[in-house]
């Protein structure tokens, strides 16, 4: 029996969010029969409640954080000897290039890029050096996943990427599960309408433009509310502002959601106020579940998927006051629980997106061949 190459995916751990999603995704869906599948967890001991299939096999290195678990991963990689590592978070990534010359020789390493690197170095939210590793380590990898073309235009612009190695693949979308899980709850009361915001409660994500948008936007529709789905270090800085802005009966948080999806049914229109962004799962799974979606010009990739579409309304530029006039524009048009076909889900079903990841694990394995 031809023995499978061994694939190894590799995350700092799993959770909601959308690198995680991803890898999670394809740990579960890329071929058993083709490929040896062996899941890395850098600072998790295991996978916890992941539902994830018999066979994966999952490497708990449980380091307390990524950057003190090299020697951990070097020594999985080495006993392990996988013919693919794919890794999908950009700390990460530095990470294991850094250490691939202590590799066996003929492991082919593949990188998956979450974020549109000009915005997240413009924007200041990491440390100068960060450039620097992307230009001297991004070219010791085999390929560059990125999840647009503007986001990799913007990669080879930044960091001098070689075309050949930069390749567009869409995250996979399991738009039939969530199409199924968008009935599950409905938290809303009053009469509306109800808003909905998904993701990592951090400044990049604009959560702070949102509330003062809302606030603006009431005085139009007095009853719209809104729910905010996930955590993170400006949790209680936006607590402040929602107090400040007299929205406390008007915003909840709903903390860590495994499944935004089970909100979907009651929800008026999806909001993504990003500062910036790769192509947010959030956005996605939004789409999937037929919202009507107002989004900021967070990223090209953004942009360019949803702008002019049916049932998308994308803000002028990035701002508290543009998020307030798209906001009221949308409420003002859409019927109440109005649902959009959003074809252009369509492309990130699970089955073409695994299809894209499995072509590409496929070449890097002849080229490791040759």
């Amino acid at each position: 029996m031809t023995q499978r190459p061994k694939i190894l995916l590799l995350i700092p751990h799993l959770g909601d969010g959308g690198a995680e999603q991803v890898t999670a995704l394809l740990a579960r869906h890329l071929s058993e029969k083709k490929y040896e599948m062996h899941l890395g967890l850098m600072t998790q001991p295991d996978a916890g409640a992941e539902p994830l299939p018999a066979g994966v096999t999952v490497h708990g290195l449980n380091a307390h954080r990524v950057r003190n678990g090299g020697l951990r991963l070097l020594r999985l990689v080495r006993r392990l000897r996988p013919e693919v590592i794919l890794s999908g978070m950009a700390h990460l990534n530095f990470l294991v290039l850094l250490l691939r010359p202590l590799f066996p020789r003929r492991t082919r390493i593949v990188v998956r890029q979450n974020g549109t690197v000009s915005s997240s170095l413009g924007f200041g939210d990491l440390p100068a050096y960060t450039v620097l590793l992307y230009r001297v380590l991004y070219r010791h990898a085999d390929r560059v996943i990125c999840q647009s073309r503007a986001m990799a235009d913007d990669v080879r612009l930044e960091i001098g990427a070689a075309c050949k190695q930069l390749v567009v693949l869409r995250n996979p979308v399991d738009v039939d599960a969530i199409r199924v899980a968008k009935g599950a709850m409905n938290p809303w009361t009053g009469p509306g309408p109800h808003l909905l915001a998904v993701g990592r409660l951090s400044r990049e994500k604009g959560f702070d433009l949102l509330l003062r948008a809302l606030a603006a936007v009431r005085k139009r529709f007095p009853d719209a509310d809104l729910l905010i789905a996930g955590d993170g270090p400006e949790a209680n800085a936006l607590r402040v502002e929602r107090h400040a802005l007299g929205l406390d009966e008007a915003v909840r948080f709903l903390g860590n959601v495994a499944a935004p999806a089970a909100y979907f049914a009651g929800a008026s229109l999806f909001v993504l106020p990003s500062r910036h962004e790769g192509l947010p799962n959030a956005l996605l799974e939004a789409a999937a579940g037929g919202l009507p979606i107002v989004a900021t010009p967070a990223s090209g990739g953004v942009i360019d998927l949803v702008s002019g579409q049916p049932g998308v309304w994308v803000t002028r530029e990035i701002s508290a006051g543009a998020l307030s006039e798209s906001m009221s524009a949308a409420l003002g048009t859409i019927r109440p629980g109005e649902r959009f076909p959003h074809a252009w889900i369509e492309e990130f079903r699970i089955e073409r997106a695994i299809a894209g990841y499995e072509t590409l694990i496929d070449t890097v394995l002849t080229e490791r061949q040759r």
